[in-house]
């Protein structure tokens, strides 16, 4: 099990070639791949994309923000070269410093993303725990999420100026409804991309108790904080567990106490230490990605995390998510059968 003790400033291990397949979460996978298997969706998202003006944002933050640089945030600007040389990634992103006392930390753009950070999340964290914030980015960057995340953006704005329509909006919700279960997942891969890049678990740890709970580590504890998730995987009946459900709709991010009982039940499971030890997926076999096998890999994580819950709610539909998993592999099954096995270059 890794060292869950602060950890020092020192070497890390860097992953040559390493695809973002590394550490996405399946169910987050399993939607890129068979996404980027569409025929025409390029097109469709190149369109959508040319709703949001990249280079207009980007003037945005460079007259009304800070530029880490050499020169401004210089520790800033470290953490993100570093993240970008231990994940190889082919361009280091710019980041900018936003005078906002809220904690927050994107990624945003198509062509050349970049990160933004808020003075607020600067204030809230020290350097190992926001070297997990940065790496967490930067895996979004490199797993195209931020290509993703820009639509979903599209797509809010564009819903909220056709809600004077009678049902201008249903089609759109609908959407964004997946879009947002989709970012939800994509949160616990780039959990484990900071992971990646900062390897401190304990870092990662204070960093998402800190953004439930705020600076007083001193009144906070790990374990405890864990049995939270328990318990509130656990907490009271099918009402409860409908409730949560519903809760959960309007988040764009897992709740701090779930992000923290995944990291942590990936960090000690093994997966982690193969990565570190070099064992991982490399982009160059990415064109291999086959959607059928995503699909299953997704349905099995569910099926797992479905069998680990306690939740009664989780219990009573279980079934039928089982049988709607079935069937969508099924699906796929098929239409490999028919066209030869879909590919898609992650």
């Amino acid at each position: 099990m890794p060292d869950m003790t602060n950890t020092p400033d020192r070497a890390r291990t860097r992953f040559p070639g390493i695809s973002s397949r590394a550490y996405e979460h399946p169910a987050d996978r399993s939607a890129l791949v068979a996404l980027r298997s569409l025929t025409g969706f390029d097109v469709v998202l190149r369109r959508l994309s040319g709703l949001f003006n990249e280079r207009a944002i980007r003037l945005t933050f460079l007259a009304s923000s800070v530029r880490a640089s050499e020169n401004q945030f210089h520790n800033l600007y470290d953490m993100v070269r570093d993240a970008a040389y231990i994940l190889d990634m082919p361009e280091v992103p710019e980041v900018y410093v936003e005078q906002n006392p809220a904690a927050n930390a994107y990624a945003i753009g198509a062509d050349h993303p970049f990160i933004v950070v808020t003075t607020g999340l600067l204030d809230l964290h020290d350097d190992e725990e926001l070297r997990f914030v940065i790496g967490h980015e930067v895996g979004h960057i490199l797993s195209g999420h931020s290509v993703y995340q820009t639509m979903m953006m599209i797509l809010t704005r564009l819903g909220s100026r056709l809600a004077w329509l009678p049902l201008g909006n249903l089609g759109i919700a609908a959407i964004l409804m997946g879009l947002r279960e989709w970012h939800r997942k994509s949160e616990l891969s780039c959990d484990r991309a900071g992971l990646l890049t900062g390897q401190d678990p304990a870092a990662v740890k204070r960093a998402l108790m800190k953004m439930a709970g705020g600076t007083r580590l001193a009144d906070m504890n790990t374990d405890a904080f864990l049995q939270q998730a328990r318990e509130y995987d656990q907490a009271g009946d099918v009402r409860d567990g409908m409730l949560k459900f519903l809760n959960l709709l309007g988040q764009s991010h897992p709740f701090a106490v779930v992000r923290l009982a995944e990291i942590d039940r990936w960090a000690s499971d093994g997966e982690y230490l193969r990565i570190l030890a070099g064992d991982y997926p490399r982009r160059a076999d990415d064109a291999n990605a086959k959607v059928t096998d995503e699909v299953k890999n997704a349905a099995r994580s569910y099926k797992d995390s479905w069998e680990r819950s306690a939740d009664p709610f989780v219990g009573k539909v279980k079934d039928v998510a089982d049988a709607a998993a079935g069937a969508a592999g099924g699906l796929f099954d098929k239409l490999a059968r028919r066209g030869g096995d879909t590919s898609a270059q992650n």
